[in-house]
């Protein structure tokens, strides 16, 4: 291999033969041309070879760092706000309108988590991460997009590992038990959202806990689970904080409250066909906070398989033309799959 030493005296050679110090072939020349890689003005130049720059890339990773540890509670706090934002815009007009801004959120609090050192850094981005990408993966398997959703998921599990905050984690596991079912596994769901009530621990607040028990009924309603529904709807009612408050102070994409789990458990009995499950529905709906847009439909749909259930097939049709007609405001594709598939049952 030609060193850079060799190859200056190279060029001097050539130059010398140049002058006409010396003779030598052109054949010998294309030769030296091949050997250096260079043109004809630049073997007959008498000019050093350019000098190696190392680009190793530490001084773009240490910048990264320092903006990382510069990262403030804050900017943390803006973060969250940031999807608060989303989640009210998401439940008000629905998620296929917010792909691109919250895949710009997600980017950025990753990136501010791949660069931070230290765990004091760490935890507070890695709980606004876990935040948001539960609601992402909430927001893809609404629009169908059911692997991002997935992946969602797990981001929001690991950040909530990172975090050490077993009731987000609990909450991202028991959302994940969704996309089994409706990818047609509820059996295996049913283990998923019982798996998060452990990982929730003693720690959990009442209302966490209460929407657990309450996602657990649905799931074992789709699963054919009839006693364990009905005995998990016990456990929701029993452990839910009296009075009209839904916010969990501690897990802010936690919305529950009587309303709520009235609307819920209509859903869950009307999945197994249970006559009490009509009166749970319209009770719900009278309660219902108009910015539940997308609950709404959902809700709509309920009352429409409660109907089904009963051979009440004129008011069935009716709520399943109003959910169609939410369902096409916010885009939800997962409620348009259940409208189609209760429209065949008519």
């Amino acid at each position: 291999m030609l060193t850079v030493a060799s190859t200056a005296s190279l060029r001097v050679y050539v130059s010398e033969w140049e002058n006409g110090r010396r003779t030598i072939s052109s054949h010998y020349a294309k030769i030296l041309r091949a050997l250096l890689g260079i043109t004809d003005d630049e073997l007959t130049s008498g000019s050093q070879p350019p000098a190696l720059v190392t680009a190793d890339g530490y001084d773009e990773l240490i910048d990264r760092i320092d903006e990382a540890r510069n990262v403030s509670l804050t900017l943390v706090k803006t973060f969250m706000e940031q999807t608060e934002l989303l989640r009210t815009i998401d439940r008000q007009m629905g998620a296929a309108s917010l792909v691109d801004q919250m895949t710009s959120h997600l980017t950025r609090l990753e990136d501010a988590l791949t660069f931070a050192v230290l765990p004091d850094t760490r935890r507070p981005v890695a709980l606004a991460l876990a935040g948001a990408a539960t609601l992402a993966a909430w927001q893809a398997l609404d629009v169908g997009a059911v692997e991002r959703a997935w992946r969602h998921y797990e981001l929001g599990k690991r950040a909530a590992q990172e975090a050490e905050e077993p009731m987000y984690l609990a909450h991202a596991t028991a959302e994940q038990a969704y996309v089994l079912c409706d990818a047609g596994r509820p059996e295996t769901a049913v283990q998923l959202v019982r798996e998060a009530q452990r990982l929730g621990g003693q720690g959990m607040s009442s209302r966490l806990r209460a929407w657990l028990y309450a996602a657990e009924a649905e799931i074992c309603a789709r699963a054919g689970l009839h006693d364990d529904c009905r005995r998990a709807l016990e456990l929701a009612m029993r452990h839910l904080p009296a009075g009209e408050e839904a916010r969990d102070p501690d897990m802010l994409s936690i919305f529950l409250n009587e309303g709520h789990l009235t609307r819920w458990r209509g859903n869950a009995l009307a999945l197994i066909g249970d006559a009490e499950a009509v009166d749970s529905l319209y009770d719900a709906l009278k309660a219902t906070d108009p910015t539940f847009i997308r609950a709404t439909a959902g809700l709509r749909c309920d009352l429409a398989q409660a109907h089904l259930a009963r051979g009440e097939y004129d008011e069935a049709q009716k709520h399943l033309r109003q959910a169609r007609l939410v369902a096409s405001r916010t885009g939800s594709v997962r409620h348009r799959r259940r409208i189609e598939q209760l429209t065949q049952r008519l």
